[in-house]
C-alpha cells in the first residue's frame, strides 16, 4: 500500500457504515451503565472498571472506522483499469473455475470473496490489468490466475 487514501467498494463500505452504527449503539448501552467509581464495594469497582475498559475499546473501534470512512472519500473510487484496493475482480483459476473477489484491506470472518492486499493472491493481483495472469504460492504450491475483468 502506498500510504495514500486507499479506496473501498461499495460492499465494504456498506459493512464498515453497519459496524459503526452497531458499535455507537453498544457504545450507548455500556455507557449508560457506568457509574460514579467512588460509590460500591470492590466488586462493584472492578465491574464499572471493566465497563470503562469495554468503552475505551468501543471508542478506539469507532475512530479506527470513521477515519477509514473518510479516508475512502477523499480516495474516490475504486480503480476499473488496474486491480487495486476496493477494486471488484473477476479471476480464472488454472482449474477453469471463476470467481469475482474483492480486493479489501481486512478480511471479515464470513466474506469468502474478500482477498486481503496482503494475501499471496492479494498481492499479485494489485497493479495488474484485464487479460495478465498473475502467479502465486497456496499452501499446495504455486498456482496461477488470469485476470478476466475489474469492476464488473
Amino acid at each position: 500500500m502506498t500510504g495514500d487514501p486507499e479506496p473501498i467498494s461499495a460492499q465494504a463500505r456498506h459493512a464498515l457504515e453497519q459496524e459503526l452504527a452497531d458499535l455507537q449503539a453498544e457504545r450507548r448501552l455500556v455507557a449508560g451503565t457506568l457509574r460514579d467509581l467512588s460509590v460500591g464495594d470492590q466488586a462493584d469497582q472492578a465491574d464499572e472498571l471493566r465497563r470503562a475498559d469495554q468503552l475505551g475499546r468501543l471508542d478506539r473501534r469507532i475512530e479506527d472506522i470513521t477515519e477509514r470512512l473518510s479516508q475512502a472519500e477523499a480516495a474516490g473510487p475504486a480503480p476499473t483499469d488496474v486491480v487495486g484496493v476496493g477494486s471488484t475482480v473477476t479471476v480464472r483459476f488454472s482449474d477453469g473455475a471463476t470467481e469475482t473477489l474483492q480486493i479489501g484491506e481486512v478480511a471479515e470472518a464470513l466474506d469468502q470473496a474478500l482477498v486481503t492486499v496482503d494475501s499471496p493472491l492479494g498481492r499479485a493481483l494489485l497493479g495488474r490489468r484485464p487479460g495478465e495472469t498473475v502467479h502465486y504460492k497456496t499452501p499446495d504450491g504455486p498456482a496461477t490466475a488470469v485476470v478476466v475483468s475489474i469492476g464488473e
